[in-house]
């Protein structure tokens, strides 16, 4: 990989939103969760579709926070359109394990 320049960075808008709705994203390909994530008023709630089912379900979801890109074009994923990309980091086994701080913080604060 290259570098990037700092204004490269500042065009990535990674924001932090709280789950408020998870449920089975039965069109998708491979297992998936659709979640609605509260980003605060500027924002507002966006849907995604997250595989993430291998380590979370449904009820623990909804409350968390995440670490999402909130600014990247929607993306049609099976039946849905997500608007949002949540991020997280792939474990030994390949699970992915979400991002999120590691106290509340307010929904819609921005990752510098």
């Amino acid at each position: 990989m290259g570098l990037v320049e700092w204004q490269d960075f500042e065009k990535i808008e990674i924001r932090v939103g709280t789950v408020v709705s998870a449920k089975m994203n039965t069109s998708a390909r491979k297992s998936a969760y659709i979640l609605e994530v509260d980003f605060g008023q500027e924002i507002g709630v966006k849907k995604t579709s997250a595989q993430i089912t291998d380590l979370y379900d449904c009820e623990q979801l909804i409350g968390k926070q995440v670490i999402a890109v909130v600014n990247f074009p929607p993306k049609q994923i099976g039946k849905m359109i997500s608007e949002v990309l949540v991020t997280g980091f792939p474990n030994q086994e390949g699970k992915v394990v979400l991002c999120s701080p590691d106290f509340k913080v307010p929904n819609g604060s921005r990752l510098y």
